[in-house]
C-alpha cells in the first residue's frame, strides 16, 4: 500500500523518550590515547516526546514528563496535532494502545482525517523513526543535565529537522521519491 498514497497527505506520528543522562555513544581520540568522557549515574529525569512529521519537514511535537497514556494522547491530538491537519490527510501510527483511544480517534474522524495503523514491529515503514534518531543524536551531543536544559535541547534538535531530511526519510521508507 505504500506506493498508493499521496506522500504530501501522509502524517506519521510516534513518540520517543529523552533523558537527562543522555551522552554520546561513540567518540574519537588520538591513536593510542584513551577517550575520556563522563555519563551521569544515579537519578535522572525522563521526558516523553510525542510528535508527527510530514514530507515537507513540518512537525507538530509536544513533551510530557513520564509515559504516554490515552489522556495525554487525547490532549496532544486536540491541542497540537489537529490544528496542523486538513481533511483528507492520512495519519499513520503504530499500534500503541494509547493511539487507539476512542475519543482521540473520534476527534480525528470529525476533522476528516483518515487513520491508518502500521503493522506490528514495523519501524522500517515509519519515517518518524529516522527523525527521532537525528533528534536523539543531537540530544546526546547536547548532554543536557537538567530538565530545563533538556527541553531547550529538544526544541533546538527539532528545529534542525529540514525539508530535505524529511523527503529523504519518506523515500527511504518507500513513500515517494526524491
Amino acid at each position: 500500500m505504500q506506493g498508493g498514497f499521496e506522500p504530501s497527505r501522509l502524517v506519521f506520528l510516534d513518540e520517543s523518550a529523552a533523558k537527562t543522562n543522555m551522552t554520546r555513544l561513540r567518540g574519537r581520540s588520538p591513536r593510542g590515547k584513551r577517550l575520556h568522557a563522563s555519563a551521569p549515574c544515579g537519578r535522572w529525569r525522563t521526558t516523553t516526546m510525542i510528535g508527527s512529521i510530514r514530507q515537507d519537514g513540518s512537525t507538530a511535537c509536544m513533551t510530557v514528563e513520564g509515559a504516554l497514556n490515552a489522556e495525554v494522547f487525547r490532549t496532544y491530538v486536540r491541542e497540537i496535532l489537529l490544528p496542523t491537519l486538513a481533511p483528507g490527510d492520512i495519519l499513520v501510527m503504530d499500534n500503541l494502545s494509547a493511539h487507539k483511544d476512542r475519543e482521540a480517534l473520534n476527534l480525528l474522524e470529525e476533522a476528516g482525517v483518515k487513520v491508518r495503523f502500521l503493522p506490528a514491529y514495523s519501524p522500517d515503514l515509519n519515517p518518524i523513526e529516522l527523525m527521532w534518531s537525528k533528534v536523539k543524536a543531537l540530544l546526546r551531543k547536547a548532554e543536557a543535565r537538567t530538565n530545563e536544559a533538556l527541553l531547550l535541547a529538544i526544541g533546538d534538535a527539532l528545529s534542525r529537522v529540514t525539508q530535505k531530511d524529511a523527503a529523504h526519510w519518506f523515500a527511504h521508507c518507500g513513500y515517494g521519491f526524491i
